[in-house]
C-alpha cells in the first residue's frame, strides 16, 4: 500500500467549505452563491477523477486523520474510487438541475447549503476506511437528508416522511454503533483493513454478533421489507432530493456490506439472511411497482425492488456484481427522477396503443424454455472461454433471464406480429449476452478487491433453489396476468397490492406516525 495522500479526501472538504457560505444566504435567488455551489461540486468531481489516476499509477493508499483505536481513516482503493466518482458526478448533475428546479423558492439558498453538506457526508462515507468514520458518516448523512426531507416543512406528509426516515435510518445507526463496538472489542482496532486481516483466521462470537448487526443496519438503510415505507413517502421532498436519495443514499447499506464483505461472508447465517431478505424485498417491490400510476411512486417501488436484488447478490457472494448493480442503478435512477417531470407530457403525446398480444399458457411455457435454453447455451460458451461460473452467478442469471422470458412470451403470442417476435428474440439474446459480459467487467474492475463467491453448502443450495423457483413463479404469473386482469377478484387484489398490503400503514400505527405528523 502506497503512502501518498489521495486527493479524493479533499472532495468532501471542498463541499463542507462551500456549504456554510450557501447557508449564509438562505433565501430566494442567492445570486453568485448558486454558481459557487455548482463550482464546488465540479471541483469535487475533478478531485475524484484525479484520485482515480492516482490509484492507477500508485495503487491503493489511505490516510489517518486521528490515530489510535478509534482512528479516522479515509481509503483510496478500487471500491472507494468507484463510489467517489459516482457520488461526485451525480452530485454535480443534481446541483446543476437544482439551480433551475428551485429557482425562486423562498429557501433556495438553504437548500443548496444542505445539499452540499449532505453530499460531503456521502463522500466521506464511501471513502471510509475505519468503523468510526463509517458511523460518523452514516449519522451525518441521516441528519442532512432529514433536513432536506423537511424542505417543505409546512406539509404534514413531509413531516411524517422525515420522522419515519429518521426513526428507521438512525435505528440502523444504533445497530452499526453496537456492531462497531463489538468488533473493536474483538479485534482491538476500528481500522477495517486490520479487522479483515485478523478475521481471516475465523470470527469470535462477538464478531459473529457484530456481522448480524451489520446486516440489520444494511437492511434498514436500503429500505428492505418490511420497513420500506419511509422510502415511498420520501417523494414529498423536491425532485433533486429524490434523485440524490435513490441514486446515492439508499445504496449506502449495500456499500456497507460490500466494504465489509470479508466479514459478512465469514458468517453463513448472515449470508443466508441476506438471500431471504433481499429476495423477498425484490419480489415484493416489483409486484407493487406494477400497480402504481404515479411516476415517482413507481420509481420508489422500483428502487425497493432493486435494493432487494442487490442484497440478494451480496447474500450469494456476488460482491463485484452487487457493486456494478449499485453503479448502474444509481445512474439510471438519477436520470429517471430528474426527467420524471416530462413523463406526463411524453405519455400524452403518444398515439393510442393498439391491442396487446396476450400469450396463452403454451406460449408462456415455450418462451421460458427458449429463454432458459439460450441462457444455458451462452453460459456453456462463456464457461469454455473464460472458465466455469459459480453456482451463485448462474442462479442469478437464471432469475434475471425470467424477465427476458416475459418479453419473449409476448412475441410468441398468437396475435403477435412477426416483427415483435424478432425483436423479442433479439432482446433475449442481447440480455443474456450482456449479463455475462458485465459479469466479466465487474470481475476485472473489482474482483481483486473483493472475496470470491463461497462454495455453497446444503443451506446455500436450498436458498438458491428457493430463490430461482420463486422468481420463476412470479415471472410466469406476471406474464399471464393480462389474461385474468379484469376478473373481479383480481381487481380487488390489485387494490391491496397497490397499497403495499398496508404494511406501511401498520408501521405508522406502531411508531405513531400520524400523531407525530403535526409536530415539526
Amino acid at each position: 500500500m502506497s503512502s501518498f495522500t489521495p486527493l479524493t479526501v479533499f472532495a468532501p472538504i471542498v463541499l463542507l467549505i462551500a456549504a456554510p457560505v450557501a447557508l449564509a444566504r438562505p433565501g430566494r435567488r442567492p445570486g453568485i452563491l448558486l454558481l459557487l455551489s455548482e463550482a464546488a461540486t465540479l471541483v469535487a468531481l475533478a478531485l475524484a477523477v484525479v484520485g482515480a489516476f492516482q490509484l492507477v499509477v500508485f495503487g491503493t493508499s489511505q490516510v489517518s486523520l486521528i490515530d489510535g483505536a478509534l482512528t479516522l481513516v479515509l481509503r483510496l482503493d478500487a471500491i472507494s474510487t468507484t463510489m467517489t466518482l459516482l457520488v461526485a458526478f451525480i452530485g454535480w448533475i443534481v446541483m446543476r438541475y437544482s439551480r433551475t428546479y428551485l429557482d425562486g423558492e423562498t429557501r433556495e439558498g438553504a437548500f443548496h447549503g444542505l445539499m452540499l453538506a449532505t453530499l460531503a457526508a456521502v463522500l466521506f462515507l464511501v471513502q471510509a476506511g475505519s468503523l468510526v468514520m463509517l458511523v460518523l458518516s452514516f449519522i451525518g448523512v441521516g441528519i442532512g437528508l432529514r433536513r432536506l426531507l423537511l424542505f417543505y416543512s409546512e406539509r404534514a406528509a413531509a413531516r411524517r416522511a422525515a420522522t419515519k426516515f429518521a426513526l428507521v435510518w438512525h435505528a440502523g445507526d444504533v445497530s452499526l454503533v453496537i456492531a462497531a463496538t463489538l468488533l473493536l472489542a474483538a479485534f482491538g482496532t476500528s481500522e477495517l483493513g486490520s479487522i479483515i486481516d485478523a478475521a481471516a483466521s475465523g470470527l469470535p462470537f462477538a464478531a459473529h454478533l457484530a456481522v448480524a448487526l451489520l446486516v440489520l443496519a444494511a437492511a434498514l438503510k436500503t429500505a428492505a421489507f418490511p420497513l420500506h415505507g419511509w422510502l415511498t413517502e420520501a417523494m414529498e421532498a423536491p425532485t433533486p432530493v429524490s434523485a440524490l436519495l435513490h441514486a446515492g443514499i439508499v445504496n449506502a447499506g449495500g456499500f456497507l456490506l460490500i466494504r465489509t464483505a470479508e466479514l459478512v461472508q465469514a458468517s453463513p447465517g448472515a449470508m443466508a439472511s441476506l438471500v431471504m431478505i433481499g429476495g423477498l424485498t425484490a419480489l415484493f417491490g416489483a409486484m407493487v411497482m406494477l400497480t402504481q400510476s404515479a411516476v415517482k411512486t413507481a420509481l420508489a417501488w422500483s428502487t425497493i425492488s432493486q435494493m432487494g436484488l442487490m442484497l440478494l447478490q451480496c447474500g450469494l457472494g456476488l460482491w463485484a456484481l452487487a457493486l456494478l448493480h449499485v453503479v448502474a442503478h444509481s445512474m439510471y435512477k438519477a436520470h429517471a427522477f430528474l426527467s420524471s417531470g416530462g413523463a406526463v407530457a411524453a405519455v400524452a403525446s403518444l398515439r393510442r396503443p393498439g391491442p396487446i398480444a396476450v400469450p396463452d399458457l403454451g406460449a408462456v411455457m415455450k418462451s421460458f424454455g427458449l429463454a432458459l435454453a439460450l441462457y444455458a447455451t451462452l453460459a456453456l460458451v462463456f464457461s469454455l472461454v473464460a472458465g466455469p461460473k459459480s453456482p451463485q452467478a448462474l442462479a442469478l442469471g437464471t432469475m434475471l433471464i425470467f424477465g427476458v422470458a416475459y418479453l419473449v412470451a409476448q412475441g410468441l403470442a398468437d396475435a403477435a406480429p412477426a416483427a415483435l417476435t424478432r425483436r423479442t428474440g433479439l432482446a433475449a439474446f442481447a440480455a443474456a449476452l450482456a449479463y455475462f459480459a458485465f459479469q466479466r467487467l465487474a470481475a476485472a474492475l473489482w474482483g481483486p478487491s473483493l472475496p470470491a463467491a463461497p462454495i455453497p453448502g446444503p443451506l446455500e443450495w436450498a436458498l438458491i433453489v428457493l430463490a430461482v423457483v420463486s422468481f420463476g413463479a412470479v415471472a410466469v404469473a406476471q406474464t399471464l396476468f393480462p389474461r385474468w386482469a379484469h376478473h373481479p377478484s383480481t381487481s380487488g387484489m390489485r387494490v391491496h397490492i397497490a397499497n403495499g398490503l398496508y404494511l406501511n400503514a401498520l408501521l405508522d400505527r406502531l411508531i405513531g406516525g400520524f400523531r407525530v405528523a403535526s409536530s415539526k
